[in-house]
């Protein structure tokens, strides 16, 4: 895909916000109104931009509140630490500025970012058309595909099919399999005890999927295989958490999601209060 330029970009916003966060100093302005998480949020935004030139974009963000996930697990997401202030009271500036660039914006109550990603990549690949995701979400490998790349914009490092193969030693179609073994620490997702990423892809690459895994648990030697059974019941469910939904119900056709004209007072008015 570096060749040539993808008619859809999708961004996730959410991912953006929360790594420009972590990685930059703490900067405020004159006020000690913190401005740090937007300042690296646009700057990566106009980079992706200035570099793709998509025909079609859309900065994606996780709605407020609990999704349809924590109606399957309670505990979903449960051990995360609540937002920090400094980092809430960035959000509605970084919103009301992406829109001011002209940038469509779409948040979609009761799904995450993903689910909203996953949905628009499949419309457009059933359409013929090339997504690149923006992200540093390792769940969204399982949406790469002949008309699916990733980058991950702090390392500018493209993941297509090969890359995907490369980091996890899974293919795409075995990274939902993968994330249901393995687990996930910060979304709270089971996986199962003492399997790590180098079991998970011996394992899929032996029995290709977790369903003939778990048909073949007893072949399992050791502590490791004892884990594994005492995980079946629970495995279904962190696959289920694993699993992005391609299919949500979307306001906006990928016909829509065009850059919208600019508002410079509106611009010069947020650029100087946040100085």
């Amino acid at each position: 895909m570096t060749d040539k330029k993808p008619p859809l970009v999708l961004v996730d916003g959410s991912s953006y916000l929360f790594r420009a966060f972590h990685a930059l100093p703490p900067l405020t302005n004159s006020k000690g109104k913190p401005t740090g998480a937007v300042y690296g949020v646009i700057n990566m935004l106009n980079k992706l931009v200035t570099e793709y030139k998509p025909e079609h974009i859309a900065v994606v963000f996780d709605a407020k509140g609990k999704t349809f996930r924590h109606d399957m697990y309670k505990e979903y997401k449960a051990n995360r630490p609540p937002m920090p202030d400094e980092l809430r009271d960035q959000i509605a500036p970084l919103h009301e500025l992406i829109e001011a660039q002209g940038y469509p914006i779409i948040i979609v109550p009761d799904v995450e970012a993903d689910d909203v990603i996953g949905t628009y990549a499949r419309q457009a690949a059933e359409q013929n058309m090339d997504t690149l995701i923006s992200t540093g979400d390792k769940d969204m490998a399982q949406l790469v595909n002949p008309h699916v790349t990733l980058i991950n914009t702090m390392n500018n490092v493209l993941m297509d099919e090969a890359g995907v193969m490369q980091k996890f030693e899974v293919p795409p179609s075995a990274i939902i399999d993968y994330l249901a073994l393995v687990g996930d620490a910060s979304d709270n997702i089971p996986g199962v005890p003492k399997v790590g990423p180098k079991t998970a892809a011996k394992w899929l690459k032996q029995y290709e999927t977790l369903d003939n895994l778990i048909a073949h648990a007893d072949e399992i030697k050791g502590k490791v295989g004892e884990s594994l059974r005492n995980s079946l019941e629970q495995l279904s469910l962190s696959r289920e958490l694993a699993r992005i939904k391609c299919d949500v119900a979307l306001e906006f056709a990928i016909s829509d999601l065009v850059m919208r004209p600019r508002q410079p007072d509106k611009l010069r008015q947020i650029y100087t209060d946040m100085e």
